[in-house]
């Protein structure tokens, strides 16, 4: 998403990189699958997938999610783990941070 052409504007919108407009134009694109998983000891997780990882940084977006519910989590293999079924919860918050949710 740089700058190839060397005049200032990026590659994915065309708009002037200040706009910041590049970042939300790639959330947007991008679809989301939220579901949630027994694990062992019948222990559920949700799973979040379907986010690109070279655009979307899932280490940041993971921190944010497990602050905003309160629980424990992981990036594992390019999704997002939860603890806890959060089914309900997580693509509202996912939606209110401009991603697609299935």
């Amino acid at each position: 998403m740089a700058d190839e052409n060397g005049d200032g504007l990026r590659s994915v919108s065309g708009l002037p990189e200040e706009l910041g407009i590049d970042e939300d134009l790639a959330r947007s694109e991008q679809r989301a699958s939220v579901r949630v998983e027994s694990r062992r000891y019948d222990k559920p997780v949700t799973v979040i997938e379907g986010l690109d990882p070279s655009s979307v940084n899932l280490a940041e977006l993971a921190s944010e999610l497990k602050r905003a519910l309160a629980v424990g989590g992981t990036v594992e293999d390019g999704r997002i783990e939860l603890q806890g079924t959060h089914a309900d919860r997580a693509p509202e918050l996912l939606r209110e941070r401009g991603f697609e949710v299935e």
